[in-house]
C-alpha cells in the first residue's frame, strides 16, 4: 500500500507499506532523467556517416532486414556505444557520489582519490609489458591498481575516526605521485606506444561491442543493488564521520565496503573506455541542482545524470562527421562543464533571492 504524506522537513513523500519512503520531487526528477536518457539515446541512433536511425531500428526489431551498411551502423557501432556509454557514465557518477559522502567533500571523485590513476598506471604497465594482453587481464590489472590505492589510503589515514578532510588530502598526495609516474612512463616510452596510450587516456567508446556490454551488465545490476543497500550509510556519512558513528553507523565495516564499490565501478569504467576525468564531480552536482536529495535518491539521480552526460558526449563525437576526431573526454568536458557552470550560477541566484 502506498500513502502520500509529508516528511519531517515538510516535503511530500510516498510512503510504502514496509516503511520505505520516496520524495515526490526526487521521483519526478528520476523520471525526467530517465525520459531524457531515452530521448537522447533515440536521437543518438541517427548520428553518424551512415544515413539510418530510430525508424530503421524499430523496423529491424520487428523483423525487417536492413541493408548491410545500415545494419552494421545500428547494431555494431551505435547501439553498443549508447548502451555502454550509459552504463559507464552511471558507474563513474555513482562512484563519485559515494566518495563525496565518505569524504564529506563536494569535489571528491575517483580521480581525486587516486583510484583512476592507480587503475590507469597498472593498465599502462601491463600494456607495455604485454601489448597483446587479453581484456580479462586488463580488467584485473585495473581492479588491482584501484584496490591497491584504496588499501594504501585506508592505511595512511589511520583508523575509523579519521576525518573526510584527511582522506581527501591523502588522496590528493597519492594521486599526484601516481600521475607523475604515469607522465614519466608516457615520456620515455617508444613514440608509437606513447601515442597509443595517450589516445586511450583521452577516453573513447570506439571499441564498444556486445561482449564488453555483456561483461558490464552484471556489474551495472550489482551497482543498482549496492546503491540501494549503501544509501542509508551515505546519508549518515553526509553528516560527518563522528556524527555517523554517533548514529550507530559501523564505520569500520561500511567505509571499506563503500570504497570497494567505488573502486570496482571506476576500474571497470576505466577498462572499458579509459578515464572520464571530472564526471564523478559533474554528475552528482547537476543532479542535486535538479532535485536536492540524500541517501539512495542522490545515488540513483547521480548515476542517471552520469549516463546522460556520456551519451551526450558520444553524440557530440559522432556529430562531427569524422572531420574532427573528438576524444570522449574532451567531448564530455564540452558538454558537462557548461551545464556545471550554469547550475552553479543558478544556485547562487537562487540563494540571493531567498535572502
Amino acid at each position: 500500500m502506498i500513502k502520500m504524506t509529508r516528511a519531517t522537513d515538510g516535503k511530500r513523500v510516498l510512503r510504502l507499506a514496509n516503511g520505505l519512503q520516496l520524495g515526490t520531487g526526487n521521483l519526478l526528477a528520476g523520471l525526467f532523467l530517465l525520459l531524457a536518457a531515452l530521448t537522447l539515446a533515440a536521437a543518438s541512433t541517427g548520428l553518424g556517416l551512415t544515413h539510418t536511425g530510430l525508424s530503421d531500428l524499430v523496423r529491424s526489431l520487428f523483423g525487417e532486414n536492413l541493408a548491410g551498411a545500415e545494419d552494421f551502423a545500428l547494431w555494431t557501432v551505435r547501439l553498443p556505444r549508447i548502451i555502454l556509454g550509459f552504463m559507464v557514465g552511471w558507474a563513474v557518477a555513482l562512484s563519485g557520489a559515494m566518495l563525496q559522502s565518505i569524504a564529506k567533500n563536494p569535489l571528491a571523485d575517483p580521480g581525486l582519490f587516486g583510484f583512476s590513476q592507480g587503475s590507469m598506471l597498472m593498465i599502462m604497465l601491463l600494456l607495455v609489458l604485454m601489448p597483446a594482453a587479453p581484456k580479462s587481464m586488463v580488467t584485473l590489472a585495473a581492479l588491482f591498481g584501484g584496490l591497491s590505492v584504496a588499501a594504501l589510503l585506508l592505511w595512511l589515514v589511520g583508523g575509523e575516526r579519521s576525518s573526510g578532510l584527511s582522506i581527501v588530502l591523502m588522496g590528493i598526495a597519492v594521486e599526484t605521485v601516481l600521475s607523475s609516474f604515469g607522465a614519466l612512463l608516457l615520456l620515455y616510452l617508444p613514440t608509437e606506444t606513447s601515442i597509443a596510450l595517450s589516445e586511450w587516456l583521452a577516453g573513447s567508446l570506439f571499441q564498444a561491442n556486445w561482449s564488453i556490454i555483456a561483461f558490464f551488465v552484471p556489474l551495472f545490476a550489482a551497482s543498482v543493488v549496492a546503491a540501494f543497500l549503501l544509501g542509508p550509510a551515505m546519508a549518515a556519512y553526509d553528516l560527518g564521520t563522528n556524527m555517523a558513528m554517533a548514529l550507530g553507523e559501523p564505520v569500520r565495516q561500511s567505509r571499506p565496503l563503500v570504497l570497494l564499490a567505488a573502486v570496482v565501478l571506476n576500474a571497470a569504467a576505466v577498462t572499458a573506455v579509459g578515464p572520464l576525468i571530472f564526471l564523478g564531480v559533474l554528475a552528482p552536482h547537476i543532479a542535486s541542482f535538479l532535485s536536492p536529495a540524500v541517501a539512495r535518491a542522490r545515488l540513483f539521480l547521480s548515476g542517471l545524470m552520469g549516463g546522460i552526460l556520456v551519451i551526450a558526449a558520444d553524440a557530440l563525437t559522432r556529430s562531427t562527421d569524422g572531420a574532427l576526431p573528438l576524444p570522449l573526454g574532451l567531448a564530455l568536458t564540452l558538454v558537462g562543464v557548461p551545464l556545471f557552470i550554469l547550475t552553479l550560477r543558478l544556485q547562487a541566484l537562487r540563494k540571493l533571492q531567498s535572502h
